[in-house]
């Protein structure tokens, strides 16, 4: 059954009407299945709506598994001394990137660990040899770093920047993130957006200790950002971490905050995570059908893919150009042959 209430918040918010937290708050807390679905359907609406049916492919190199911080949710924490360790050099990067503009993705998502061997001028010259052979958007995710060091990636040719701020609780965040702070990584983002890079963020649902208030926190923080692109994934547990024993996020609720996001904040690009399809096998199908208009794919080379474990069974889920092809139809949607840029829906 679904609540008068429940229906005139959602109704509310697809007219555009701004939300309080307590509305956040309210719409965030219900567990009634019919009120779920509303909530997803009037989200899958304001996608079509607002972006449209295109899907957005954007092909992740993950190029190195070193990391300088100690995360404790993290399977590339610094302390993981079990875990493989690689760096790909900077011509297997090159041509994963041409790769995947072959295989016709317009994005390529340069990710890994914050290590520190990929200094600015290195990743400079990753920069310029991918721009000279290909016309690829270029989404850099390697961290918190200076400011220099994000301006001179900008005029290098970088496109994009994906910096997810994990939780808008500066206390969760300080005790899951040893020494780091939440307000240095908003300076960060707040550099990022001063630049003219296109900028992502996002968050973890379910993490040990978070509560409803955080997660409509992280809502209103996504609505005072205006992020270019918003991840959000549920928490995934890793047996060789400090949180081993903890219990991993719920699909549900992730798919909640995902909803409401993409209500609130209409023409954002929000992925369907990775994460989502290692918690269900229809994660990703399902988390398409409540706003998402994004998939990441993964084309790291498989004998440095298995090793990027930032939680376990990430490198099993990974789509063929032709499975995700098949989903992507099976919902009535199709592939977007450009970059994926984000239309606002006022330029539309």
């Amino acid at each position: 059954m679904v609540r008068e209430e429940y229906w005139e918040k959602v109704r509310s918010a697809k007219e555009g009407q701004k939300l309080s937290p307590e509305d956040i708050l309210f719409l965030l807390s219900t567990a009634e299945r019919e009120e779920e679905e509303v909530l997803f359907e009037t989200a899958d609406r304001v996608r079509k709506d607002c972006v449209g049916d295109e899907v957005h492919l954007r092909g992740i190199v993950e190029f190195s598994n070193f990391c300088a911080q100690n995360c404790l949710y993290c399977g590339l924490r610094r302390d993981n001394h079990a875990l493989v360790r690689y760096r790909m050099s900077l011509a297997e990067i090159v041509t994963a990137a041409k790769n995947a503009r072959s295989q016709g993705l317009g994005t390529v998502v340069l990710q890994s660990g914050e290590d520190p061997w990929f200094t600015r001028e290195r990743i400079i010259e990753l920069i310029r040899s991918i721009k000279e052979d290909t016309d690829v958007a270029i989404t850099l995710s390697v961290g918190e770093r200076s400011y220099a060091d994000y301006l001179a990636w900008k005029e290098a040719g970088a496109d994009r920047y994906l910096l997810k701020h994990e939780t808008a609780s500066s206390t969760l965040f300080r005790a899951l993130r040893p020494g780091r702070e939440l307000g240095e990584r908003l300076q960060a983002l707040r550099w990022l957006r001063e630049l003219g890079y296109e900028v992502g963020s996002g968050n973890m649902v379910g993490l040990p200790g978070q509560t409803d208030e955080d997660l409509a926190r992280d809502i209103q923080l996504f609505i005072q950002y205006e992020f270019d692109m918003i991840g959000i994934g549920p928490f995934m547990v890793h047996p060789q971490t400090p949180l081993a024993r903890a219990a991993s996020g719920q699909l549900n609720r992730t798919l909640r905050v995902l909803a409401i996001t993409r209500i609130i904040t209409r023409d954002t690009n929000l992925p369907a995570t990775t994460a989502a399809g290692v918690l269900d096998q229809n994660g990703r199908r399902r988390a398409m059908s409540a706003g998402a208009n994004v998939v990441m794919p993964d084309i790291t080379p498989p004998n440095y893919r298995r090793h990027y474990e930032i939680y376990p069974g990430k490198a099993r889920v990974t789509l063929d150009r032709h499975a995700l092809t098949e989903m992507i139809s099976s919902l009535g949607r199709r592939i977007s042959q450009g970059a994926g840029a984000r239309i606002r829906s006022r330029d539309r």
